[in-house]
């Protein structure tokens, strides 16, 4: 019997108590303090700080969008925004490779008829995280004392939607945990290859092209 390498359950979790303790100040500017720092615990670090910058980029989103926002502070928040997704790409990537090697170290025998699944793993738990992150909320919004009965009634229907596609989400994510470690499913690390945020492939950029240039 192999070793599981890693339940949906665990990613949960850790998910849950990186939102409450960044809730506890409830500040984007505030500094990251992983409980999970050993080496040991190289995955639970990963995944605590997937949902840390989850959680900063939400409230990011959120500001950006507050109708009184001036222009200037509209493009930093958007730049950090920029600069946070790709921490959340990188971040993706080093899970899936922690994953990948411990499959490579479980010396698997894939089956003949072995099929890839369309969504890596670590991608199906960057989706996790981000459920998380809608339950948090949802409750929040359940709990609002200045919100309407109606308001609250149907951010509750909605929080059973969450929490079922989390239910589901999760079984889906150890399933394909189990399918790869028998063989009959496989998984590849595959690079976001982000274009617009590398200085030698997005034109603006490297100067080949200003934003407001015509083409003919």
């Amino acid at each position: 019997m192999k070793e599981v390498l890693l339940q949906a359950d665990l990613c949960n979790t850790i998910f849950f108590q990186c939102i409450h303790e960044y809730h506890v100040h409830d500040n984007v500017d505030q500094a990251l303090e992983n409980p999970f720092n050993t080496e040991k615990e190289y995955i639970r670090n990963l995944l605590y700080l997937k949902c840390w910058i989850d959680t900063v980029q939400w409230h990011l989103e959120d500001a950006i969008r507050a109708p009184d926002i001036l222009p200037d502070d509209a493009l930093k928040i958007k730049r950090r925004i920029d600069k946070s997704n790709q921490k959340r790409n990188d971040t993706v990537e080093k899970i899936d490779e922690w994953l990948i090697q411990g499959f490579s170290a479980q010396n698997i025998t894939r089956h003949v008829n072995a099929k890839m699944n369309s969504e890596s793993p670590a991608w199906i738990i960057d989706r996790l995280s981000i459920l998380c992150l809608k339950i948090y909320h949802m409750e929040a919004e359940i709990k609002r004392a200045d919100a309407p009965r109606e308001h609250r009634e149907f951010c509750a229907g909605k929080l059973d939607l969450l929490n079922q596609q989390l239910a589901d989400l999760t079984a889906c994510f150890n399933d394909l945990m189990g399918e790869i470690q028998e063989g009959k499913k496989y998984m590849k690390v595959y690079r976001q290859v982000k274009m617009y945020n590398d200085p030698a492939m997005n034109p603006v950029l490297y100067g080949q092209k200003k934003p407001n240039d015509k083409t003919s």
